[in-house]
């Protein structure tokens, strides 16, 4: 796609990349097939390709209004469009420019900046946990808009207290140690059986996936930096002691956004190699079990239960891993499978979505549950599980069928020692 960039962008960072990205475009219209908000609106530019176009407008000068802010403001950033596209386009990359640069020329409604703000600055604060807590408390008494948004109080089991040659980083998150605190504690227990530690860093935080999405690209790139920071004594152990083998992270939105680390901080002299390292070692929790299943083969004890596997769009097309979930989970005895029925299309929670266009995430979500139930014909499952807290919440607060992280199911399936 030729591109004509305004004076403004001509040699900054931002103009270069989103030039780059752009001249990859076909307008071959791939995209669009696969794009969740244009199967619900039938809107061009609430597609891939005609924010594409909108996007390139604002770069070559054209003066953005409140409909551009809107139509980019709709995009899920599912990457589906990713996964699809046969030039490569990293339309997630751009969409995170045209937003920035949209929002610094065209201002939003009082009421809007405060729940973006609210957004921003509350998931990832010290305040969020307590806030929760007391959410959990007086849940049946909330209206039905926030009951969704608060799930029943969980049972969580303990921390495993051995101590192992073998250690791995993991993030615990901003939300998901409050809100369901057992994903953390289960994915420590199946480490600890085959033998690996589990080892958090008190002062890492929120992976900054809010913060940057909501276009707060500083405040986003200043966690990344303390996550950083947390982290690098154990990446960079000194004599004698064991560096961790990788950063695990059970929240496959927060693993794609640490693992694109490397490209956010590129141009931070201070912090682009460590950033790069970082993002080289993190995994999500789903790439250890070619591994984990092999260690604890011989003491999972699998329900034969049916269980529905929902991959988040962070899992499969922002980080592109695809099959692995139910590929191991199946070897070690679990009835699990995922639907045949648009498995690649988004729930609707992608992050703060749900919360700032409720319409379109729940009339995605309904259409996700409705597939998932149809996964083994006329039989519904009996669970259903994902890989991101996100997606788990809000799957849940539209059936009564129990939604879990597939990590939990395994550690209730091992016989501990």
């Amino acid at each position: 796609m030729q591109t004509q960039l305004a004076p403004r962008y001509q040699g900054s960072a931002d103009g270069m990349t989103a030039e780059a990205i752009l001249r990859k475009c076909v307008h071959c219209g791939f995209c669009t097939a696969t794009c969740p908000t244009y199967q619900l609106l039938g809107d061009e530019l609430d597609g891939p390709r005609g924010r594409i176009y909108l996007m390139k407008q604002v770069l070559e000068g054209v003066p953005p209004t409140r409909k551009t802010q809107q139509h980019l403001d709709r995009c899920l950033t599912c990457r589906n469009c990713e996964t699809t596209c046969p030039s490569g386009v990293q339309y997630g990359h751009l969409l995170d420019i045209g937003r920035k640069l949209v929002d610094e020329q065209v201002p939003r409604p009082t009421s809007e900046r405060a729940l973006r703000w609210a957004l921003k600055e509350g998931l990832p604060s010290s305040a969020f946990a307590p806030a929760m807590a007391l959410g959990q408390l007086v849940r049946p008494l909330l209206p039905a808009t926030l009951k969704n948004k608060v799930p029943a109080k969980q049972a969580a089991g303990g921390w495993p207290i051995r101590q192992h040659k073998r250690k791995v980083l993991m993030l615990a998150g901003c939300v998901q140690p409050a809100m369901s605190p057992n994903i953390n504690r289960a994915s420590a227990r199946v480490f600890d059986a085959a033998g690996i530690e589990t080892v958090l860093a008190p002062k890492a935080g929120c992976c900054g996936a809010v913060k940057f999405h909501l276009n707060d690209h500083h405040g986003g790139m200043d966690e990344m930096r303390a996550n950083i920071d947390a982290w690098w004594p154990h990446i960079a152990a000194a004599p004698g002691q064991v560096a961790v083998e990788g950063i695990v992270i059970n929240a496959s939105g927060c693993g794609a956004t640490v693992k694109d680390y490397g490209h956010i901080l590129r141009d931070d002299p201070a912090y682009a190699a460590k950033a790069k390292r970082v993002s080289a070692l993190t995994q999500d929790i789903s790439e250890w079990l070619p591994e984990l299943s092999q260690a604890l083969r011989e003491r999972v004890k699998a329900s034969a239960g049916r269980i529905a596997f929902h991959p988040p769009c962070s899992l499969q097309h922002g980080m592109q891993l695809r099959g692995g979930v139910e590929k191991y989970m199946a070897e070690l005895g679990f009835n699990i499978r995922v639907t045949g029925c648009e498995p690649h299309l988004c729930c609707g929670s992608a992050g703060t979505y749900s919360v700032l266009n409720p319409e379109i995430a729940y009339q995605l979500r309904d259409r996700k549950l409705s597939n998932l139930d149809t996964t083994f014909g006329t039989d519904k499952p009996q669970q259903i599980v994902s890989a991101n807290i996100g997606c788990i919440t809000h799957l849940q607060s539209g059936t009564t069928t129990p939604v879990r992280h597939w990590i939990e199911l395994l550690d209730e399936a091992l016989t501990h020692a």
